[in-house]
């Protein structure tokens, strides 16, 4: 693969979820992560909010730890939020009015054979099939960021999350210089290694750094 070349990441992204009070803050992290990814991060509080709500639901009105999925999805003008259940019977009316409710531009119960998936749409802005493309080794990258839980990832916009991100990065590094002497191996020859690495994939003179 030519290096230079740019790819969409992955624009849906799926959890398993014992529903309990004390694992939804773990659950606001995971949710918002791709989105930096996806080139919506200023959605992050909304969609936080609107899978607090859905998980709610899932604890008041059919028990605690009950299994659940969460995931979050793009379609380009539209990002969806879906919680699924196993129990069909049990949910909240739907004329209730909440925040989330407020801020979805749709939103919905659909019912299937092994229980139910509750849903919001929230609007993006963005074109249909619009997606951020990305080098495949920065998404790699904000993927480990994502999953290591420090900071918000790499793509945020904002120079508050660049300065968290850079920083988790850092953390990363550091604490993989201490896997490498736990396993023998001297961490200023895994620096060297991975300089070299790195300066061979760099452009080289009269290519492209993008291809359009």
């Amino acid at each position: 693969m030519n290096m230079c070349q740019r790819v969409a990441p992955p624009r849906k992204q799926e959890l398993p979820f014992l529903a309990v009070p004390e694992r939804v803050a773990h659950l606001r992290r995971w949710v918002s992560g791709p989105l930096a990814l996806w080139g919506v991060p200023d959605l992050a509080g909304a969609v936080q909010l609107c899978v607090t709500e859905l998980i709610t639901d899932v604890i008041t009105h059919v028990g605690a730890e009950t299994p659940t999925w969460v995931t979050v999805s793009l379609d380009g003008p539209h990002l969806r939020i879906e919680v699924r259940d196993p129990d069909p019977r049990r949910f909240p009316a739907q004329g209730e009015d909440r925040p989330g409710r407020r801020l979805a531009s749709r939103r919905g119960v659909t019912m299937h054979d092994h229980g139910k998936t509750s849903w919001y749409e929230l609007t993006t802005g963005l074109p249909v099939g619009e997606g951020l493309p990305m080098d495949p080794r920065m998404a790699d990258a904000e993927a480990v960021l994502t999953l290591y839980g420090r900071g918000s990832a790499p793509g945020a916009a904002s120079l508050l999350g660049r300065v968290a991100s850079e920083e988790a990065a850092t953390n990363l590094i550091a604490d993989l210089l201490h896997w490498f002497q736990a396993h023998g191996t001297d961490p200023d020859t895994a620096l060297d290694r991975a300089q070299i690495r790195f300066e061979a994939g760099l452009p080289k003179a009269g290519w492209p750094h993008t291809v359009g």
